[in-house]
């Protein structure tokens, strides 16, 4: 019989579906060849329970849509967008296959990938599992979960789905991609310095506190238009700053305007007013009621990707009257001179106001037939944007002057072009090891867009969270995932202060003073064997291939 399930109970549900989004994961590193001894049917074990499923059965659903009577059964614990998970495929070019091999099994976290993948697979070995990856690899068609489940060189594959569902918490496809770029990264993106400059960096070093005493003010704005409260920290010091331009900081999703605060008073030591703006809709408290937390695409309000840029030109228009009124504000608000700087959500939040424009029908596409159960948080999470009308939004503010993107949620949201749109300075920050906004999609694909002046700052073994300070509690989103915080990512965020002050002061009479602190020799001065650093304008030609791998 094809269906072998001694039992239905509501826990075998859980475990099937817990499979199907551990499969996920393999799907996108290994592909299929079908061989003599090609995989029938699949037997999802759980505990003492199991159930089969033929694998051209699995097949002819990918292909039509349509569920065969042979997989009725399941269709109470089909997840939603199952036929485009198993429909996707990563085309890739055969030559890097080896490459792309060798490179995974290079780093920590590709064997433990091989290692998980065999525990949830009982019966493999280490060795069939390295075989099906580097065979599935070759596959000219590319990369998908039927490919490689007819590749396996066994008549049945049996999966643990137990295990499964472990393996699939721990590993997504994009954060798998950046972290198996990872070493690839480090190598290709180092530039051989020819003069050491470490003197240099010690006798003046940004990264180091400046000498100006810093003043904190909180004030609370309320746009009644929006009906919309907006509570802002506004550091600065007490010497004139009207040369000086003015930064705004744009906190993450389900984050506040303290996350960076440690960033928001080094800048200001160096007499840049900082303003920390804080997004109701999408902070910390806004989370903590949302009703739809099950659902990443529900969790947020699709018009908070139009609100929080119009918060900053919000912002700006009000500190444009506080600059001018008696106080201690007075003369240091340079609202014509400004730079906003944004972490994840706040990322795609800088990126907007600057003059990126959102492809709502690239986005829709994405999330109607790419986005699946591996996807990692912040693919889903844009998707809640994809209900925005089709419409050209207006979120550009010409008085913003440059661009700082730390981690950034960008994926689809600005399409294939939309950052080509942009013609002030941006800096982008990339994770390796991040798994909510990974890598290779999130930032290093995008910022090859990006026409203007540019610089990429790439945290080799860096996560989400490692500009943060550890010190700083975590929301549920991100109590599950493992982030190196804290003493480990230190000269990361020692690195970030420094940078910042750097960049931001281009857009002042000191540019030229802080030139040699957006250089390569300065980002690799602050690398550890942790998280190593680089800074670049430019991917180099030998990186291009790799793009084209992961792309959608």
């Amino acid at each position: 019989m094809l269906f072998k399930a001694k039992r239905r109970f509501p826990e075998q549900i859980f475990g099937i579906k817990g499979l199907l989004c551990g499969l996920t994961f393999a799907c996108f590193s290994s592909v299929g060849i079908p061989s003599a001894e090609a995989a029938q049917t699949i037997t999802i074990r759980f505990g003492p329970y199991e159930q089969s499923i033929k694998i051209d059965d699995l097949e002819d659903f990918a292909n039509t849509g349509k569920l065969p009577s042979s997989l009725e059964a399941l269709s109470p614990v089909l997840p939603e967008g199952m036929q485009g998970f198993l429909q996707r495929r990563l085309e890739i070019d055969p030559s890097t296959a080896d490459k792309f091999t060798s490179e995974l099994q290079k780093t920590s976290f590709g064997r433990q990938f091989i290692t998980s993948l065999k525990t949830a697979l009982p019966g493999s070995s280490i060795e069939s599992v390295q075989g099906a990856i580097s065979l599935a690899l070759r596959q000219v068609n590319g990369l998908s979960v039927v490919g490689f489940l007819q590749a396996y060189p066994q008549e049945n594959v049996t999966i643990d789905a137990t295990k499964a569902i472990s393996v699939a918490v721990r590993f997504n496809p994009s954060r798998l991609q950046s972290k198996a770029f990872g070493s690839l990264l480090a190598r290709e993106l180092y530039v051989k310095n020819r003069i050491d400059n470490s003197q240099n960096f010690r006798r003046f070093n940004p990264a180091n506190i400046g000498n100006l005493a810093v003043e904190k003010q909180t004030i609370t704005l309320q746009d009644r238009k929006r009906n919309r409260t907006i509570p802002v920290d506004i550091y600065s010091s007490r010497v004139e700053q009207s040369q000086q331009p003015l930064v705004v900081i744009s906190h993450g999703f389900g984050a506040s305007r303290k996350n960076l605060s440690y960033l928001a008073r080094h800048l200001a030591s160096y007499g840049v007013s900082v303003a920390a703006i804080e997004h109701p809709g999408s902070n910390l408290s806004a989370i903590n009621q949302a009703t739809n937390a099950a659902d990443l695409k529900k969790l947020i309000n699709p018009q908070e990707f139009i609100n929080r840029p119009k918060d900053i030109s919000f912002l700006l228009n009000e500190l444009a009257q506080l600059n001018k009124q008696p106080g201690r504000l007075q003369g240091k608000l340079n609202t014509q001179q400004v730079s906003v700087i944004g972490h994840s959500l706040g990322g795609y939040t800088a990126l907007a106001v600057a003059g990126a424009e959102i492809n709502i029908e690239q986005l829709r596409k994405f999330c109607q037939k790419s986005l699946n159960m591996a996807s990692a948080p912040g693919d889903w999470l844009q998707c809640a944007a994809a209900t925005l009308p089709e419409r050209k939004l207006q979120l550009q503010d010409q008085r913003i002057k440059s661009a700082i993107a730390l981690n950034p949620m960008i994926g689809k949201l600005f399409g294939d072009k939309g950052l080509s749109k942009i013609e002030k300075p941006v800096l982008i920050l990339s994770g390796t090891d991040d798994s909510l906004t990974p890598a290779l999609t999130h930032q290093i694909q995008p910022f090859n867009q990006l026409n203007s002046k540019k610089y990429l700052l790439t945290a080799i073994g860096g996560t989400h969270l490692s500009i943060s300070e550890g010190n700083l509690p975590l929301n549920a989103a991100t109590k599950i995932i493992k982030e190196r915080r804290g003493t480990q990512a230190r000269p990361l965020r020692e690195l970030v202060q420094g940078v910042s002050v750097a960049f931001v002061k281009q857009l002042s009479p000191e540019a030229q003073k802080y030139q040699p602190y957006l250089t390569p020799a300065y980002a690799q001065h602050f690398s550890t064997p942790q998280i190593k650093l680089r800074l670049n304008t430019e991917l180099p030609p030998s990186i291009q291939p790799w793009l084209r791998l992961t792309s959608r």
